[in-house]
């Protein structure tokens, strides 16, 4: 079915409505999207935040835009509790494993992208690194200076907020936090009387003798602020102004205010032109990440060894359960959530597969273009996937009717069914069956196998068996624990 670019809706957090997507470049997309911090494994927020992206730049690419989708990695700068001051996540993580900041940064910048893969996420075009752009950052920096919205202080920079919102009157735009709001909730913190006020935030930080990774600047030996790399890079890849900047609403502030400040304190222009955040992922109402500790990764979903899990759940599963909600809304975790998550999407690829023996009649018995225009009428109105989802549902139900000989088709309108669910399936929420090419299902029931021949084996106290299984597993780097539970193994 042919789209209509301009009946695409978006909502934009920077306005607070839902506007006509209109591009800067006609049909060239600009899209940023802040990636993760790679200190540890993915988990269920990383997840929702890289779907929603990935429905977002398919939507695009479907109804017929040239994307240039671009997510970092943040590998440097991003300190202990978004702060100024402490350790950097990334060193800390490499103290505790005993290795490098980077050899860290890596492992889990591919454990991310394994994980995102499987979750059948479509890669960007560019994945940049903070490390990568500290040239582009120091020229930023002597920019601000220049500008005078930028001060040194004991070898730090930090942006002068309450110069810039005296010149520009726009600090907090995006969050609609007053200057007077920031004051108020902020408070001096040891190691920050460098600052003029507790509310600037760091461009530069002169490092410590203890930190590793430091690179040489005008101002001292040291590392970029967090807010700074993604103004950096998306001037870098995308222009001075782009089309879409995405993220998690909980880096809406400070983080997405303090980037608008830079942009527009260094060049005088907004950066982007639509704002999009995902919402939260809770559990019991909190919200999920590694700074609440109580987060699950995508790892544990996969092999249902986190204690909060029931059974171990399949990308698919995981993916469909975060579009059965739209990305604006908060999505709680359950177990009986995604247990019914796996079931509708069953349902789903049922009825889809039964779709090309369907038998043909004279006639259709029911609006078959409604529903599917109605389907991609929800994905151009902001994404609203599980209205998208609803009507799959409903073509479902007519789908089984039909092979029960209950309702009927033309052959044009099965054909029309056939390419049109598919696309949706496929190509716009990015879905896919498990038997077509995914490994994963044969590798759980191969580890089902092998973990009860060891079961069988230590019962009967055949403990060198046992033993010469879990060292083959060793070797093929397949770890295996015994628990109460029972036994859990991973993938190194």
């Amino acid at each position: 079915m042919t789209l209509q670019k301009e009946n695409l809706q978006v909502y934009n957090t920077l306005s607070g409505i839902k506007e006509g997507f209109r591009p800067l470049h006609n049909d060239m997309v600009g899209m940023y999207v802040c990636g993760p911090t790679v200190y540890g494994e993915g988990h269920l927020g990383h997840a929702r935040s890289a779907i929603t992206f990935d429905i977002i730049y398919r939507v695009l690419k479907y109804i017929g835009y040239n994307v240039r989708y671009v997510r970092n990695f943040t590998d440097v700068g991003h300190l202990l509790n978004d702060a100024d001051e402490g350790e950097d996540k990334v060193e800390q993580k490499a103290a505790v494993e005993n290795k490098e900041p980077q050899e860290v940064a890596q492992y889990y910048e591919a454990k991310y992208l394994w994980a995102m893969d499987l979750l059948n996420c479509l890669r960007p075009n560019l994945m940049p690194i903070a490390s990568g752009h500290i040239i582009e950052q120091i020229d930023l920096i002597k920019t601000l200076i220049e500008k005078g919205l930028a001060y040194e202080s004991e070898g730090s920079v930090y942006f002068d907020v309450e110069k810039y919102n005296d010149q520009v009157k726009q600090y907090g735009i995006l969050s609609h936090r007053t200057l007077e709001d920031t004051k108020d909730n902020s408070r001096a913190l040891a190691g920050q009387r460098d600052k003029k006020n507790p509310f600037d935030f760091a461009l530069w930080k002169k490092a410590p003798k203890e930190h590793i990774m430091k690179w040489s600047s005008p101002w001292s030996l040291g590392f970029p602020g967090w807010h700074l790399e993604c103004s950096a890079m998306g001037r870098k890849y995308l222009g001075e102004t782009f089309d879409i900047h995405g993220g998690g609403m909980d880096l809406m502030f400070p983080h997405h205010d303090c980037e608008i400040a830079q942009s527009v304190g260094a060049y005088g222009k907004m950066p982007a032109k639509y704002w999009l955040h995902n919402n939260m992922i809770t559990i019991e109402g909190k919200k999920m990440g590694k700074s609440y500790n109580n987060f699950i990764t995508l790892t544990e979903m996969f092999e249902g060894s986190h204690h909060l899990l029931k059974k171990a759940y399949s990308p698919m599963t995981i993916r469909f359960f975060m579009l059965m909600a739209h990305y604006r809304s908060t999505l709680d975790f359950s177990n009986d959530a995604l247990i019914a998550a796996e079931k509708g999407l069953a349902r789903l690829t049922e009825a889809k597969n039964k779709i090309p023996t369907l038998p043909e009649s004279d006639k259709t018995s029911f609006d078959v273009r409604k529903i599917i225009q109605d389907a991609f009428d929800a994905i151009l109105d902001d994404f609203n996937t599980p209205i998208c989802i609803a009507n799959l549902f409903e073509l479902s139900k007519h789908i089984n009717s039909i092979a029960d000989k209950k309702e009927c088709i033309t052959k044009e309108d099965k054909d029309f069914l056939l390419q049109n669910f598919n696309d949706i399936y496929e190509n716009v929420l990015g879905l896919k069956d498990s038997e077509k090419g995914d490994d994963e299902q044969i590798i759980k029931g191969l580890m089902s196998l092998i973990l009860d021949m060891r079961k069988s084996a230590r019962e009967q106290k055949d403990y060198a068996t046992s033993d010469k299984i879990r060292d083959a597993l060793q070797e093929l780097n397949i770890e295996i624990k015994d628990s109460k539970e029972g036994v859990i193994w991973r993938i190194k």
